[in-house]
């Protein structure tokens, strides 16, 4: 075991494997999109699943209790960005958009959604003139998510300084109207408070009854998921063992700092996927 190429360098990410290995029925993997799935882009609307990804869940999705993505995109994009939609092996895939507020059900074709928040429409309104009155916001692109809208500096002449301007006034707007603001890698989500990938990924632990779990993210919005499966296995009266994986290392050095295994992006996140897979189908550790 300690020879594999995917050794997790944590005795608690070790445990999680195992548990996942012996027990392939009883575990839940779960998945951010952007960044873990897919590649990061200038334009997030270029965003694809990486090649191989989902062939690679295919492959894995029957193997065990259930795959889901976790993922602060509309449900719905996530599917068509991802190719989700009609795969054979994929049939009891979930993915929690929204960071769950929606969820689209492979086995239904359809999204779950609920209205939006009233603060985001009012948000909405008012985040061109918060925009107009900073020059190093040229470049920045508005991203409106229906139930969030994420402001992304990638592609400003200096992202960086982009970011942190307006990092204090988004998050006056988001104050005055009941949101908050998700700091990401280089993009400013305004998305109301309550709910986020540690939230989803609990409730739907607990609603398919996962004993083992593996959650793979790369970005600040996935510390929460992170968190989430810290909890879930330090739970003294019913642990449920977990492995942290982080897609890249780079420009988050927080999730970094958290994971049991750390592989160099989407890439590596899909051979990986293949090798759990091929794993779990020899029935070997």
């Amino acid at each position: 075991m300690g020879s594999h190429p995917h050794t997790p360098a944590t005795p608690a990410g070790q445990e999680g494997l195992d548990a996942i290995l012996a027990r392939p029925a009883e575990a839940l993997v779960a998945l951010d999109f952007d960044g873990t799935l897919a590649d990061i882009v200038p334009d997030p609307d270029q965003a694809r699943a990486h090649p191989g990804a989902v062939e690679a869940l295919a492959e894995l999705a029957p193997q065990v209790a259930s795959v889901a993505v976790i993922t602060g995109r509309p449900a719905g994009v996530a599917v068509r960005y991802g190719g989700f939609a009609g795969v054979a092996g994929l049939d009891h895939l979930v993915v929690l958009g929204q960071y769950g507020a929606e969820r689209w059900d492979a086995a239904t074709g359809t999204v779950q959604t609920p209205a939006p928040p009233p603060g985001v429409a009012a948000a909405r309104a008012d985040l061109p003139g918060v925009l107009d009155r900073f020059d190093s916001w040229q470049g920045t692109w508005t991203e409106d998510k229906g139930r969030a809208l994420a402001v992304h500096t990638r592609r400003a002449a200096d992202p960086q300084a982009a970011f942190d301007a307006l990092r204090g006034p988004l998050g006056e707007l988001a104050a005055r109207h009941g949101l908050i603001v998700e700091p990401g890698r280089m993009v400013l989500e305004l998305r109301p408070p309550g709910m986020d990938k540690g939230v989803a990924l609990t409730e739907y632990v607990r609603e398919i009854g996962a004993r083992s779990v593996l959650y793979a993210g790369d970005d600040l919005g996935d510390l929460a998921a992170y968190a989430a499966v810290e909890k879930l296995r330090g739970d003294e009266a019913d642990p449920v063992p977990g492995l942290l994986v982080c897609s890249g290392s780079a420009e988050v050095r927080e999730l970094a700092e958290h994971a049991d295994l750390l592989v160099p992006g989407p890439g590596a996140v899909v051979e990986f996927l293949q090798s759990l897979a091929r794993r779990l189908a020899a029935g070997t550790g």
